[in-house]
């Protein structure tokens, strides 16, 4: 996937600019089960996936609550931690084998101090609007899954049923139930 192609989803960039990306960004490969942050540590980059998924999640040492599900061709980070640069209170963890583009925040405010053209990946940190859709409205089971299938369409080809449920908040047998009926 071309640098064109990653940042098509959040504005125009010359060919300069893609060139300045691909400079400042990096590529990683993970195995399924590798951490890409740990619960504790500070986010200091986005991630951009190209192959592969993610999850992230919270853990009381006995129970993992999912806080998202990420897929391919979409940015991947810990808002919380990022953003206040504080101790990121979830970890991500490979589902399987995965490549992504590293963009480091230090990276990321050189790009904009080269090109005013990146102001436009501000965009990608917007995706926190999905869980909050999700959350903030009282939505049924059904409605929940509804519109996590149009957000994420591949998201349950990738994820298992558990994993889904707890994502959404919801028992797995329920979630089973919704989609029986779907």
């Amino acid at each position: 996937m071309s640098a064109q192609e990653i940042l098509a989803s959040v504005g125009s960039f010359s060919a300069h600019d893609l060139l300045l990306f691909e400079e400042k960004t990096c590529r990683k490969i993970f195995k399924k089960n590798d951490l890409l942050l740990r619960q504790g540590e500070v986010c200091q980059s986005v991630y951009f996936i190209l192959s592969g998924s993610f999850f992230q999640f919270q853990s009381d040492g006995i129970v993992e609550t999912i806080i998202d599900l990420h897929l391919p061709e979409e940015w991947m980070y810990n808002h919380p931690s990022l953003i206040d640069q504080k101790p990121s209170d979830t970890t991500i963890k490979a589902f399987e084998d995965a490549e992504v583009i590293e963009l480091s925040l230090y990276q990321l405010h050189e790009l904009i101090a080269r090109s005013q053209s990146f102001l436009h990946l501000s965009k990608i940190f917007d995706q926190t609007n999905h869980r909050t859709y999700l959350f903030d409205n009282a939505l049924s089971p059904a409605q929940k899954y509804d519109y996590i299938k149009k957000a994420k369409p591949f998201i349950v080809q990738v994820f298992p049923v558990k994993m889904i449920a707890s994502y959404l908040k919801i028992a797995p047998e329920t979630l089973s139930r919704v989609r029986a009926n779907y």
